[in-house]
């Protein structure tokens, strides 16, 4: 009898976990049943902003779904950061954000959430974007040369403007490269330096890449150095700091697409093709080079690979840059 109870539970326990693989099998054949979020770690209007809700558009094509953008700012991006690694493991939660963003948290952050790379699963990347040095176009320095000879002249009384640790980071290395003393002096966004640098109450500034090239199309800002190992196709006239003498600033940032960690694989590898597809198209591409950005295909291995890279290269430049953890 004993024997006959332990075998009927047994076939219990065994007819439970058939059942739950069935249903996750049906649950990725439905897939998308229903509406798709993609969560913004920036206000609406942001740069960032304008990437999610473009592919959003196109995945909404794709998918035949109507597809939601939430926009929730604050706390260096983790308060979506723990949104999405908390959010159901089913697809229809989607974290579109800067990977290499993701990496410099697990190093500025004294209670960084979770790893990243066992806490998000990678669909893939979207572009790739490095930070610029920019100075006033009335400013008679049209080269780095320029620049720095400036700066080294001015001494301690020299200084720029930055808003991001990417930009922190950056100057730190230019810095130290050069030898100048330049004082960092910290902004929330990057409008509000450009009166400053027209005034000259700092010299010049690190600057995404975006926001960079709008400034240079306008005519307001000379662009004299790009943290590319290689020219972007994005910025073609913009040199590296490589190509000007200056080795070792290479910060490249790059957005993405994740959601939660045990998102089952067939679901991963749909939008995976679907998001390919997207940023393989001659439009996508377009918009993200009008954002200063150059369009990056590849693989949720490829991606999981990089950003596991990039934390530890991101600790690497963080004690560089000196930045103490928040």
């Amino acid at each position: 009898m004993r024997q006959i109870a332990r075998l009927a539970r047994l076939g219990t326990v065994a007819a439970s976990i058939l059942a739950l693989v069935e249903m996750t099998g049906a649950k990725a054949d439905d897939y998308p049943s229903q509406d798709i979020h993609l969560l913004c770690a920036y206000q609406a209007g942001s740069s960032s902003d304008a990437i999610v809700r473009f592919i959003g558009e196109k995945l909404k094509l794709a998918s035949g779904r109507t597809v939601i953008v939430e926009n929730k700012p604050g706390a260096n991006a983790n308060i979506a950061t723990e949104y999405a690694v908390r959010a159901k493991p089913d697809g229809y939660t989607i974290f579109i954000h800067a990977g290499s963003a993701l990496a410099a948290n697990q190093h500025l952050l004294k209670s960084p959430l979770p790893d990243p790379t066992k806490s998000v699963q990678m669909i893939g990347t979207i572009n790739r974007q490095a930070f610029i040095l920019g100075v006033d176009a009335g400013k008679p320095w049209n080269t780095l040369a320029d620049l720095t000879a400036a700066m080294k002249a001015k001494g301690a009384k020299a200084s720029y403007a930055s808003y991001s640790t990417s930009g922190t980071i950056m100057g730190e290395l230019y810095k130290q490269a050069t030898g100048i003393e330049a004082t960092e002096v910290l902004y929330r966004i990057g409008a509000n330096t450009l009166n400053d640098l027209k005034s000259g109450a700092i010299d010049y500034g690190m600057y995404d890449p975006a926001f960079a090239l709008a400034q240079a199309r306008e005519g307001r800002m000379k662009l004299l150095a790009i943290a590319s190992n290689d020219r972007m196709v994005s910025s073609p006239d913009v040199p590296t700091f490589k190509e000007q003498g200056i080795e070792g600033i290479h910060l490249m940032g790059w957005f993405s697409a994740m959601v939660p960690a045990g998102t089952p694989k067939p679901i991963v590898d749909q939008l995976s093709k679907w998001l390919n597809e997207i940023v393989a198209s001659e439009d996508t591409r377009k918009f993200l080079i009008s954002m200063g950005s150059d369009p990056w295909v590849s693989s949720p291995e490829i991606a999981q690979k990089q950003l596991a890279q990039d934390i530890e290269e991101m600790g690497r430049l963080v004690k560089v840059a000196k930045i103490v953890p928040q």
